[in-house]
Formats: structure tokens, sequence, C-alpha cells
């Protein structure tokens, strides 16, 4: 059984950074795409960034591209999602996933197993 446990939210001011942190357990975490997703109230949940299983290839969101930074450790089974210059806007729940391919992805349903999420509150 796949279980992923993110750690790292919290309340920032605006233009500051936060580092969100993504444990893995169960076997195979090496052979898999994973990504970073977010959730605002009322609304849809959506991409953020996806980084293929052995870190070579990158997707980001265009709302987040050039502040984002995702990156993973093998060794570690851990994926983690450096945030910078973070505004308001960036005010969300924040999911780490698990695909079942090794390609980025960036659509939700290519990502078979969720963990519960982070807050993330940037004040202005």
């Amino acid at each position: 059984q796949v279980q992923l446990v993110e750690s790292g939210g919290g309340l920032v001011q605006a233009g500051g950074s936060l580092r969100l942190s993504c444990a893995a357990s169960g076997h195979s975490f090496s052979m898999y795409t994973m990504g970073w997703f977010r959730q605002a109230p009322g609304k849809e949940r959506e991409f953020v960034a996806s980084i293929n299983w052995t870190g070579r290839d990158k997707l980001y969101a265009d709302s987040v591209k050039g502040r984002f930074t995702i990156s993973r450790d093998n060794e570690k089974n851990t994926v983690a999602l450096q945030m910078n210059d973070l505004k308001p806007e960036d005010t969300a729940v924040y999911y780490c996933a698990r695909s079942d391919v090794n390609t980025i992805q960036r659509v939700p349903a290519r990502y078979r197993y969720w963990g519960q999420g982070t807050q993330v509150t940037v004040s202005s």
C-alpha cells in the first residue's frame, strides 16, 4: 500500500518562501512520476508541478513557473516543492500525488495515490 504524507505548510507573508516535503512509503517510489497539486476554497484542484521518475524532466504550471521548484530524492523516497516569492493567490491546500507512469503528467486523473494535503496560507 502506498502512503504519501506531506509536511511543511504554514502561514507566510507575500514574498516569502516555504518548502513542502512529501514522504512516500511502499515500494517502487523511484519508478513513477510524482506531482504536486493544490486546491483553493471553492475551486477545482489544479496542477502545480510534476517530475518524472529520474528527476530529469519537470513540468510547471504557468502560474508558478520561475518561482517554484520540484525535486525528488529516490534514495529517501521523498519529493519536495520549494516555493519562493509566494503570493496570496498561492493560498491553497497542497497535495502530493504519485502516478502509475514514469513520464511527467499534469492531469489529476493520471495520479493514483494522494496525500492528505498541507495548508499553505500567504498573507498580503
